[in-house]
């Protein structure tokens, strides 16, 4: 059966079934696309207020009155005493917190998250090492108190709640360099699941007056707020050695900073989930201050390593060099007394260069005597001719 449309146009009943389909998808497309459109013109009208509302001023809390009111110190320069807003809970305004003030009413409007230094959030290590404790070789002993003193106290504290004593809240490493004591901290950083902060010790030390403790100031309070974590301080020396009568502004200022450290470490705020390692190739210069107990709890010496330590060492360096039968790595350890951690990395990676360079694929036994040569020989020239200076 057919029928006359609007448009002039004969359609059967299959047709306009059709017909009537299709107008209802149009209006449902037609629906979608005009709720796009006002997203679209909400988020411009909200992008020209933003635009076109005035700038809010930052201010620090000094005190809330009784009657309501706060004292702010604002960042333009005078006190100010402001009214809150109803959306702003009074509760949140403790002394020390930043606001946000209307620049119109100068009425809290906003409380402000805290504040953290780029700097200080800039020593956080983000990527964990791949440094296991496996890949350390000669400090069984220094390993599983580095683990007691820092690793157990995070995972278990509960071992020393029941025992009821305090875990120890920092461990200070100290040998000659090149011996491990980096390589630890990166073991630490790798094994636990806590927030890992590095900082060398001079990187403390400023330019202007009172920046170092604010440094240090604000590095533990980025390690609180991101407890569980460590504080990693390597160059410990460069900011904790013996204090002097008389200085220099600059050595003054370097022991202001370490004021401000030692508080930190053994004040009135407690540090909680936070455990510090520090590490220094000069503990004899170290103020007798922070090595009292309550400050660094555990002192641990990483000496140079001995026969079976070097032995250790050599195997960690060469499981994945492709060596010669003729390599005798108890040998190697024998040969290369008074050799560091560091140089004997450094005696493989010269083993392996020379390879190379004669265009082979294997290591052999006369390649590691070679780099045993010329690494250690020019090591004692080096340190004949410092001691000739």
């Amino acid at each position: 059966m057919a029928t006359l449309s609007d448009d002039g146009r004969h359609y059967d009943e299959n047709g306009i079934i059709e017909y009537l389909r299709y107008l209802e998808r149009r209006v449902k497309e037609l629906e979608a696309e005009k709720m796009a459109l006002r997203r679209e013109l909400s988020y411009y009208k909200s992008e020209i207020e933003k635009l076109l509302s005035p700038p809010l001023i930052e201010a620090t809390v000094l005190e809330v009155l009784d009657d309501g009111r706060v004292i702010v110190k604002s960042s333009t320069g005078p006190n100010l005493i402001v009214e809150v807003s109803g959306r702003v809970s009074i509760d949140k305004l403790l002394p020390g917190s930043s606001v946000a003030l209307n620049q119109r009413g100068s009425a809290i409007v906003e409380v402000l998250p805290g504040k953290t230094d780029p700097l200080v959030k800039g020593m956080e290590v983000i990527e964990r090492p791949q440094t296991t404790f496996n890949d350390i070789g000669g400090l069984k002993e220094q390993i599983v108190e580095v683990r007691e003193a820092v690793e157990l106290p995070l995972k278990h504290p509960e071992l020393f709640e029941e025992i009821g004593i305090e875990p120890p809240k920092a461990v200070l490493l100290y040998g000659p360099p090149g011996c491990g004591k980096t390589l630890l901290a990166k073991a630490v950083a790798h094994e636990t699941s806590a927030t890992f902060i590095r900082v060398v010790g001079s990187e403390f030390v400023q330019k202007f007056i009172g920046e170092g403790a604010r440094i240090v100031r604000e590095v533990f309070n980025y390690a609180r707020r991101k407890a569980p974590s460590i504080i990693f301080i390597d160059e410990l020396d460069a900011i904790a050695a013996k204090r002097l009568d008389v200085g220099t502004s600059g050595e003054r200022e370097v022991q202001r900073t370490l004021l401000q450290l030692l508080a930190e470490m053994d004040g009135f705020d407690p540090l909680g989930e936070v455990k510090i390692i520090g590490a220094t190739n000069r503990i004899d210069i170290l103020d007798p201050a922070i090595l009292r107990p309550g400050r660094f709890d555990k002192i641990i010496e990483i000496p140079l390593p001995n026969e079976e330590g070097r032995y250790e060492i050599f195997k960690v360096h060469t499981r994945k060099m492709k060596i010669s039968e003729d390599v005798d790595l108890r040998e190697l350890a024998i040969s290369t007394r008074g050799a560091t951690g560091a140089d004997i990395k450094a005696i493989c990676m010269e083993a392996g260069m020379i390879t190379i360079r004669n265009n082979r694929r294997v290591v052999t036994r006369a390649d590691f005597l070679s780099a045993i040569e010329k690494v250690l020989g020019r090591l004692a020239i080096k340190t004949s001719t410092t001691t000739a200076i």
